[in-house]
């Protein structure tokens, strides 16, 4: 059973960062989708950064500009500058080897003064 752990959700202040870290228990592989994903209080989740491979990501319009994901053989990342009260949630990661699909527990993100 492959296991994806989530970290670095915290409170921050408008305007601040935050780097979310993803950490899969199986080799990430070039072909391996990786994707975050958020959810805030009372909506469904949503996706804000996808990679069909290691050769592409995309954002979603919400967060482009302002969030950077980053994946290696181990983990993939989230950089998320310019934090605004509408990130405020809880960020899963997904990861999909072939036919077989994981998510990650989720890490809170508060976006507050």
């Amino acid at each position: 059973q492959v296991q994806l752990v989530e970290s670095g959700g915290d409170l921050v202040q408008p305007g601040g960062s935050l780097r979310l870290s993803c950490a899969a228990s199986r080799r990430i592989y070039s072909s391996t989708i990786l994707h975050w994903y958020h959810q805030a209080p009372g909506k469904e989740r949503e996706l804000v950064a996808r990679s069909q491979s290691a050769l592409s990501i995309r954002y979603a319009d919400s967060v482009r500009g302002r969030f950077t994901m980053s994946r290696n053989n181990e983990k993939t990342d989230l950089q998320m500058n310019n934090l605004q009260p509408d990130d405020t949630g809880v960020y899963y990661c997904f990861a999909q080897w072939g036919r077989e699909t994981y998510w990650g527990r989720g890490t809170q993100v508060t976006v507050s003064s």
